[in-house]
């Protein structure tokens, strides 16, 4: 159980498929996400990059074959999508889906009632007040120099791609989660979207400086922005090399392949 102070997320020899694939993607990852700092994790196409995100917040697309992940003292591997989400793990989509009919507003106020509410009580009791939502809307909203009328939209309806990365961050922003996985979040943003993406999360990092932050990325380009304070690269399903921010620029400035050559010589 947490002590108090702020946990970190422990991924210990962390083991996935695809549900009813005999193809292992995730080969005994280790990895600690520390509260207050921000890792990033680079790696090539198909490394696992993705199915790691997606196992963290409990897709039942991916089955996890071995190893756990502690955070606040329990393996949330055992706990539904819903509860994690609850204990402050958030995660934001590379490819977020539309919903027609549903506002950004309503869906977010669904998504705070959500986390607001506690068992064995009426659900009106613990609800944020309209006020209250309203005024932290419009207060997150102007963070991420979002125009008053993004919040009567359809949830991600006609979004273009960096409309849908910023709904991502508002939620980030709305919810104040503890552990923050951004998959590949500058995925199809321009540099204007990607500045204001990125200076809303580090706005929401000040904000909130005991929330560890996961991100997940191809490029080094968006760690200009968000600077990390570890660099982890995933290759093949398994964490190959380890450091700090100077070893994304390594990585910018050599690609991948000589990384590759050195862990895996010819066998790859």
């Amino acid at each position: 159980m947490s002590n108090g102070k702020p946990s970190n997320l422990e991924i210990r020899d962390l083991r996935v498929q695809i549900a009813g694939e005999d193809k292992e993607i995730l080969k005994g990852i280790n990895l600690t996400v520390e509260a207050g700092k921000i890792h990033a994790i680079m790696g090539p196409n198909g490394s696992g990059k993705s199915t790691l995100a997606y196992t963290l917040a409990g897709h039942p697309r991916y089955e996890v074959l071995d190893g756990e992940v502690i955070y606040n003292g329990q393996n949330i591997l055992e706990l539904e999508p819903d509860e994690r989400s609850k204990l402050g793990i958030f995660l934001a989509f590379q490819y977020p889906v539309a919903v027609a009919g549903v506002t950004v507003a309503n869906f977010l106020r669904a998504a705070i009632n959500a986390h607001r509410a506690q068992e064995g009580k009426d659900p009106r009791e613990t609800a944020i007040p309209i006020a209250e939502f309203r005024r932290l809307l419009n207060e997150r909203m102007q963070l991420l120099d979002m125009a008053p009328d993004f919040a009567r939209r359809y949830l991600n309806e006609g979004f273009s791609g960096g409309e849908k990365k910023r709904l991502e961050i508002l939620q980030m922003a709305m919810l104040m989660p503890k552990i923050a996985i951004m998959d590949e979040t500058d995925s199809g943003l321009d540099i204007d979207a990607l500045k204001i993406v990125a200076n809303g999360v580090n706005t929401i990092k000040q904000q909130n400086p005991e929330m560890g932050v996961l991100v997940i990325t191809h490029y080094q380009r968006l760690l200009n922005y968000i600077k990390p304070d570890r660099v982890h690269v995933l290759m093949d399903g398994q964490i190959v090399r380890e450091g700090g921010p100077e070893l994304a620029l390594e990585l910018e400035e050599k690609g991948y392949e000589w990384l590759r050559e050195e862990v895996f010589g010819n066998a790859s």
